[in-house]
This record gives structure tokens, C-alpha cells and sequence, in this order.
């Protein structure tokens, strides 16, 4: 377990009254129980990952009394950053792709080495597709060809998930100009005519395709079903995913679309094994607590929380769901 300094425990605002110390509790002259910081990585404002970040981190501070924590959620530009991070212990636990991940912890795609990552657990599914203006004139992801499309922030991962999706469309990075954008980003992309279309999504809804649907008609480019065939039977973390009609304005259908990589929250293989299961224990304990701040909070249940999305578990989190017997 790991204590940060000074200016973290500024920027939480902990009552602490030094860097070192912890406040007081318990009966007069208990020990005083020692101030762990914790900190949580999450991507980018517009986004489901800062969202659901922050209302893990809030959780966790509101239960985890017992444990002494102060649970801070840090704004990163994404999974990739959050990865690297978690490797030199620059954060404690981090929002993630699972498909992102599952490259990393393999070292493949581009990753500079094996990145020892575990799962803590398994979260929404990542509901993410091609939007563009009504009218654009672009109906398909294969009409992607020649325009300039948004492809999600810079330095976030989204090619690791973007990438295979194309390519079983029969495309790739090099049939049209990609932008790099927040999801805040990327609406006005649409909105000003920078792009002829965007990626985005995360959690259901999605922030960055409500506002977008609020202000102007969207088209929501389809999958085409064999390309989406190919990619379940391919990869692990790609799954079907449906929105249901009415969840946008103007969406009067079910879009039949793709968990292109669920959201997990993941810490390093070092991470100390109590500390995990404690923080494991109070988030699905909590569960509802969660779901008040999100929605994303119904994916931390029995059915989903243990699900296999390619990394492995950290061996805190197994213990615990060993313990309530939901471990496959």
C-alpha cells in the first residue's frame, strides 16, 4: 500500500493535519488509523470513464471509512495513459477497454512490453459506434472512405478497438483523414462539418451522443452483420450490444451495435492483495450505491462482474468472489 504526498493530499482535501498524519477516530486514545490515498484513473470530461470513475472513487470514500482511505478520481487521456500509469504506480487503479488491456498485458499491437495488469472487475459495456449528421450522406462504415473521421482522443487507445473493427469492414486508417477528439470534442466535429463522422460511445447512454442527438438529427452508422460475426468469434472482448429505441432523441429503432471492449477496473499484478479485495468487497457490496450516481452501476452484478474479457484477475478480487460464491 502506497502513501503519496503532499500534494495529493491538498488536492483531496483530506483533514489530515499533515501529510503523514491521519485524523482522529475511535474512542479517546485509540491509535490514530494511518491516511491511505488512493488514486483512480479515468479518461477525459464527456465521457462514460470519468463518470463512472468518479462514482467509484466517491464509493469508495463514502464506505471506506474503516479502511482509512481518501479515494481521488484523476482525469487522464485514457486507458493507454492509465495503463502505463498503473505500471510505475503513478495511480493505484484505473478505468479501462478491455480490449485495450487485453493488447497491453500481451504486449502486442504496438505496446512496448507486456504490461502486468489484473482485473478488479468487469464493468458496462462499451456501447460504441460511427455517428454522423443526417443527411451527410455517409450510411455505412464503408462510406467512411475518403472523409475525415473522428477517432477518439490522442494517446486514449481507441485504435485498439477501432482498428479491427474497420479492417473487418474491409478498411483502414489509411481510407480516410482521422482526427483525434474528446467526446466532448468530437460533437462539434460533426456539429461544425470537421468531420463527416465520429466514434464515440462508452456506458448507455453516453453523454457525448446525447448531446449531440439534442442538437442536431443523427444517422447511427450499422455494423454489418458478418463483419460483426467475424469480430465476436475473433476477439473476447467484442460483443453484441444493443441500444434500445428512444435511448437518444430521434432513435426510433433498436440500434443492433457492438460492446467493443466492456470497461473494467483494473490495478497492477503488484497491487497489495488485501487492499484489492477490500476494494472489491465495498464496490459490489455498494453496488447501489453506485447505480445511484450511474447507471453503468447495474453492470456490478453476479452475471457480469466476474466475466472473462482477457486478463486475468487480480487475486484480491478472486478471494472475494470465491467467497460469495460467484468465481466461475
Amino acid at each position: 500500500m502506497r502513501r503519496v504526498g503532499c500534494l495529493v493530499a491538498l488536492m483531496v482535501g483530506t483533514l489530515a493535519a499533515s501529510c503523514g498524519g491521519g485524523g482522529q477516530g475511535g474512542e479517546p486514545g485509540d491509535a490514530a488509523p494511518s491516511r491511505l490515498f488512493l488514486s483512480v484513473g479515468t479518461a477525459p470530461p464527456g465521457g462514460a470513464f470519468f463518470v463512472v470513475g468518479s462514482a467509484l472513487a466517491e464509493v469508495l470514500n463514502e464506505f471506506g471509512d474503516e479502511f482509512g482511505w481518501s479515494v481521488t478520481a484523476e482525469a487522464t487521456s485514457g486507458s493507454q495513459e492509465n495503463i502505463r500509469r498503473l505500471d510505475t504506480g503513478e495511480l493505484d487503479f484505473a478505468m479501462s477497454n478491455a480490449a485495450i488491456t487485453y493488447f497491453a498485458v500481451r504486449g502486442g499491437e504496438g505496446w512496448d512490453k507486456a504490461y502486468p495488469m489484473r482485473t478488479v472487475m468487469t464493468l458496462a459495456p462499451n456501447v460504441a459506434l460511427f455517428i454522423t449528421q443526417a443527411g451527410s450522406g455517409v450510411e455505412t462504415i464503408e462510406d467512411l472512405r475518403g472523409q475525415r473521421v473522428g477517432v477518439g482522443p490522442a494517446g486514449a487507445g481507441f485504435e485498439y478497438f477501432v482498428g479491427p473493427l474497420l479492417a473487418a469492414h474491409g478498411i483502414t486508417y489509411d481510407d480516410f483523414t482521422p482526427l483525434n477528439a474528446t467526446q466532448a470534442g468530437a460533437v462539434d466535429l460533426i456539429a461544425d462539418g470537421s468531420a463527416a463522422a465520429v466514434f464515440v460511445g462508452g456506458a448507455v447512454p453516453t453523454a457525448s451522443i446525447t448531446q449531440a442527438s439534442a442538437s442536431q438529427d443523427i444517422h447511427f452508422i450499422p455494423f454489418g452483420d458478418e463483419a460483426k460475426q467475424r469480430l465476436i468469434e475473433e476477439y473476447v472482448f467484442f460483443r453484441p450490444a444493443t441500444i434500445p429505441a428512444d435511448t437518444y432523441r430521434g432513435q426510433t429503432e433498436p440500434y443492433e451495435g457492438l460492446d467493443v471492449g466492456s470497461m473494467h477496473l483494473i490495478t497492477s499484478a503488484a497491487a497489495d492483495e488485501e487492499l484489492v479485495y477490500n476494494v472489491t468487497k465495498t464496490l459490489y457490496e455498494q453496488r447501489a450505491s453506485v447505480v445511484a450516481k450511474h447507471a453503468a452501476g447495474r453492470a456490478i452484478n453476479e452475471n457480469n462482474v466476474v466475466r472473462d474479457t482477457g486478463t486475468e484477475f487480480h487475486p484480491g478480487a478472486i478471494r472475494f468472489y470465491q467467497e460469495i460464491g460467484i468465481w466461475p
